[in-house]
C-alpha cells in the first residue's frame, strides 16, 4: 500500500519540483485555502492571549536549555522510563531504528500494526520496511489514512493530505473501502473512516505511535492529537512501541504547561488538543503490557554539534511555518522532496542529510521572516537558512555563481575597477537595449545562465551618465 517515497537523496532539486508544482491548480487551490483557514484560527486564538510573546519566550528557553543538556535529560528519560516497565532501545541512524521496530513487532508474534501518526516513523520510511518484512502497518489518523489508501505522500507536518480536497477524498475512498455509493459530505467520509479503522482497533494487538515529548523527569511519554484514534492505539494493543527523536525530550512534567499552550494554537488554531494523552510504563489490566521506547539519533547529534543550526531541534512540529510560508503556499509540501516540507523542512532535512542532499532547501525562501514571526518557541529560520546557504556554497567549491560573487567584490573593492565595470557594462549591453515609448533603455533578454533573470522580467539599462560622474561634472560644491 506503498506510495512514491519522498527521499532527500533521490527527488529533485527544489526548483525543478517546485515548478512541477506550480502547474497543479488544484493543488494550489487546496493547499492556499486550508492554510488560510489555519492561519485565521490561530490569530483569533492568539489574540486571546495576553502573555503569548512571553509564553513564546518560555518555550524558547525551555527547548533551548534541553539541547544544551540534551545528554543528561535522555539518560534521566532512559531510567525512569525502565523503572516504569518501559525498555529504552537506542538507534544511531534510520537503518537501525527500522531493524529494532521490525524486530520488536515480530518478537510481539503479530504481521500487523496499528499506527498513531508520527512523521518521525515517516522520516525512516517505517512502513515500507514493514511490508518488506510481511508487516501490514494500518494508519489510524484520519488525514494519514487518506495518504496512505492513495498511495501518495504527507504534504504537511499537521495536516498531511491538506492538499486534497473532499471529492478526491471522497474517490479514494470509494475506490480503496469499496463503497461505491458513498455521500459526499464530511459526515459521510468520516463516518467510512471509523467504519473501516474500527476493527482494526479491535483485532491487531501491536501499535507504533511517534512522541510529541518525552518527559525526562517521569520518564512519560505525550502525545497530543484530535481524533481519538491515538487514544485507541494507546490502551488496545497488548505491545506499544514509540519510536521518537532524540530531540523530543522535555526536563520536567510542568513544562508541559508551556508546550501545551504553544503547540495546539500554533498547529489548528484550538486552545487546546482534544486528546493529550500521557503514558508512563506499563501497569497491570491496563492498557499495553509491553511498552518499548525506540531512541532515534540519525544526524540529530551532527545538528546539536552546530552552534547556529542547533536551534534547528527546538522544533515542536507545529506547521505554523508552513502556513505563513509564501513559498510553502505556492508550491505545497511534495516539492521539499522530504517529510519535512516549508521553513523548517529547508532548514530540518539537510541537516539531517549531513548537507550532502537537499542541498537547494536553504534556497527555497525569500526570507521574509514570517516563519520566525509565528514559530511558537521562536526559532530564527532566516538566519539558519542563511547559515545553511553559507555551508552549501564552502562545500560546493568554485562554481560559475561563487566565481561570479568573487569577481563583483573584487570590482567593488576598488573605485578605479568599478568605474572600469561601469564603462565596459554600458559597451556590452549596447547590442541588446531596446527603447520604449518614452525613449528608456530596457533589456529583454540575456545569454546563458543570465537569462534566467529575463524570463520573467525585463532589466533597465545603465545609464549613461552615473550620480557619481553628474556630481563631478558640476564641481564638489554642485555649481
Amino acid at each position: 500500500m506503498s506510495g512514491a517515497v519522498l527521499d532527500p537523496t533521490t527527488s529533485p532539486a527544489f526548483p525543478m519540483a517546485a515548478k512541477a508544482a506550480m502547474g497543479d491548480t488544484q493543488l494550489r487551490k487546496n493547499v492556499r485555502h486550508a492554510t488560510e483557514v489555519i492561519q485565521a484560527k490561530r490569530a483569533r486564538v492568539v489574540d486571546e492571549m495576553p502573555d503569548w510573546q512571553q509564553l513564546r519566550e518560555a518555550g524558547k528557553q525551555i527547548r533551548q536549555h534541553t539541547m544544551e543538556n540534551l545528554d543528561f535529560y535522555l539518560e534521566e528519560f532512559e531510567r525512569n522510563c525502565t523503572r516504569s516497565g518501559g525498555v529504552v532501545h537506542w538507534a544511531r541512524d534510520a537503518a537501525e531504528a527500522r531493524q529494532i521496530v521490525t524486530a520488536l513487532v515480530k518478537a510481539s508474534g503479530s504481521d500487523e500494526v496499528i499506527k498513531i501518526k508520527s512523521m518521525t516513523t515517516e522520516e525512516i520510511h517505517l512502513n515500507d520496511a514493514l511490508e518488506a518484512a510481511g508487516i501490514r502497518a494500518y494508519e489510524t489518523d484520519l488525514a494519514e489514512l487518506i495518504i496512505q489508501l492513495g498511495r501518495d505522500q504527507p504534504s504537511h507536518i499537521v495536516v498531511p493530505a491538506l492538499h486534497k480536497n473532499r471529492q478526491q477524498i471522497r474517490e479514494i475512498f470509494q475506490r480503496e473501502m469499496n463503497l461505491p455509493e458513498l455521500g459526499e459530505k464530511p459526515e459521510d467520509l468520516a463516518d467510512a473512516a471509523r467504519r473501516f479503522l474500527r476493527e482494526k482497533f479491535l483485532r491487531v494487538k501491536t501499535g507504533v505511535s511517534g512522541a510529541n515529548f518525552l518527559i525526562a523527569e517521569t520518564g512519560g511519554v505525550c502525545i497530543v492529537e484530535s481524533e481519538g484514534n491515538g487514544r485507541m492505539c494507546l490502551t488496545l494493543p497488548e505491545t506499544l512501541i514509540t519510536i521518537a527523536g532524540i530531540d523530543k525530550v522535555l526536563p520536567r512534567y510542568q513544562d508541559l504547561e508551556v508546550v501545551l499552550q504553544l503547540l495546539p494554537r500554533s498547529a489548528t488554531g484550538e486552545r487546546m488538543n482534544p486528546y493529550n494523552s500521557i503514558w508512563t510504563g506499563v501497569r497491570a489490566g491496563d492498557g499495553p503490557q509491553t511498552f518499548h521506547v525506540v531512541l532515534m539519533d540519525n544526524a540529530r547529534t551532527e545538528i546539536l554539534a552546530d552552534e547556529e543550526g542547533r536551534q534547528t531541534l527546538n522544533c515542536i512540529r507545529c506547521g505554523a511555518c508552513q502556513n505563513a510560508c509564501p513559498v510553502y503556499r505556492q508550491t505545497g509540501g511534495h516539492a521539499y522532496g522530504s517529510v519535512y516540507a516549508g521553513p523548517i523542512g529547508a532548514i530540518l532535512t539537510p541537516q539531517l542529510q549531513e548537507m550532502h542532499h537537499a542541498q537547494s532547501l536553504p534556497y527555497a525562501s525569500s526570507l521574509c521572516g514570517a516563519c520566525y514571526e509565528v514559530c511558537p518557541v521562536k526559532i530564527n529560520i532566516p538566519e539558519v537558512l542563511i547559515h545553511l546557504r553559507n555551508k552549501v556554497v564552502k562545500q560546493n567549491g568554485l562554481n560559475a555563481e561563487s566565481l561570479a560573487m568573487k569577481t563583483m567584490g573584487m570590482i567593488f573593492r576598488s573605485e578605479a575597477r568599478f568605474r572600469a565595470a561601469q564603462r565596459l557594462g554600458r559597451m556590452a549591453e549596447a547590442p541588446l537595449v531596446r527603447k520604449d515609448g518614452q525613449g528608456e533603455g530596457w533589456i529583454g533578454w540575456l545569454p546563458g545562465i543570465l537569462g534566467g533573470w529575463t524570463q520573467v522580467r525585463d532589466l533597465q539599462a545603465m545609464p549613461k551618465e552615473t550620480f557619481r560622474e553628474w556630481w563631478e561634472s558640476r564641481g564638489k560644491n554642485g555649481n
